[in-house]
């Protein structure tokens, strides 16, 4: 039957009525006429169906969070697990709902799935690994123990030798001790090292040297608690020009730039690191061929 003859079928009009007042249902219209679904379902384009008719299904909260799932870039066998339904009902749920717009954005969620898959995976060695370094540490800590004073002025020369202002070859004049590192615990050896060469705390100077991008102030607040000084002890900041084309990685609150430590009229100190390093070598030297 064609879409022209059941405009002019005088039970249309009629089906479209009842299905209005009183509201008979589909079955009760396709078996007081005596026709097909597809020929009922013509008749009643455009009539909502009664209020009667509509039965509250058990799934649609299920379906409301499987479409949550899917905006939130979840695939369909993961809201399937999710919401426990089979993927097939996953899929015609959220099939109106394609993940990527993009080929970036799949770019992007296959990005995500690796890393998902690589965390799943190394998850348990990274605890085997994070647990064996913590024994080690506490182990080798308990070993090193209480330094001695001469164990801490060797120790320290060491520390100077590797980060603090050296002597040129081609210009032999000593300008004192001046210190420069990142790390706090270093800068802390550095000052106890000072203290037993018998130079007092309160006469060193400080100074930070930092991207001109970072949060001066603050870091400059941290580095004064780390060293027991007030912010005021602090000379002007260093500044580190930006460069637009480096990748820089240590940005964000971590990052408080490196402090300077100067040690002032300690010509003669320096004389003496240098020769306690002179000293180590020798001595490392000797133990060897011994």
């Amino acid at each position: 039957m064609t879409t022209s003859e059941n405009v002019e079928d005088p039970r249309r009009a009629e089906a479209r009525r009842l299905r209005i007042d009183p509201g008979l249902s589909r079955s009760q219209l396709m078996q007081r006429f005596g026709v097909g679904n597809g020929t009922l379902s013509e008749w009643l384009s455009g009539i909502n169906p009664p209020e009667w008719t509509r039965r509250p299904n058990a799934k649609d909260d299920l379906k409301e969070r499987a479409i949550e799932l899917r905006l939130e870039g979840a695939t369909v066998p993961a809201i399937a697990l999710e919401v426990g339904v089979s993927k097939s009902t996953a899929y015609q749920w959220t099939k109106h709902l394609p993940l990527d717009q993009t080929p970036e954005q799949a770019a992007e969620r296959e990005r995500r799935r690796v890393a998902r898959m690589d965390e799943v995976r190394w998850e348990p060695h990274r605890k085997e690994r994070d647990a064996a370094r913590a024994a080690t540490g506490e182990r080798l800590e308990a070993w090193v123990g209480d330094l001695t004073d001469r164990e801490l002025i060797l120790t320290g020369a060491v520390a100077y030798w590797c980060e603090g202002a050296k002597e040129k070859p081609w210009g032999k004049t000593s300008k004192g001790l001046q210190y420069i590192n990142s790390d706090p615990g270093l800068i802390l050896l550095f000052l106890r090292y000072v203290e037993l060469l018998g130079v007092e705390r309160g006469k060193l100077t400080y100074r930070l040297s930092i991207h001109e991008t970072a949060d001066i102030p603050a870091a400059t607040r941290w580095w004064a608690d780390v060293v027991g000084v007030p912010v005021e002890d602090f000379r002007r900041a260093t500044l580190k020009k930006h460069n637009p084309s480096t990748v820089r990685l240590n940005v964000g609150d971590s990052y408080r730039g490196c402090l300077m430590v100067y040690v002032p009229k300690s010509s003669r100190l320096y004389w003496e690191v240098e020769a306690v390093m002179g000293g180590i070598v020798a001595g490392a030297s000797r133990r060897r061929l011994g």
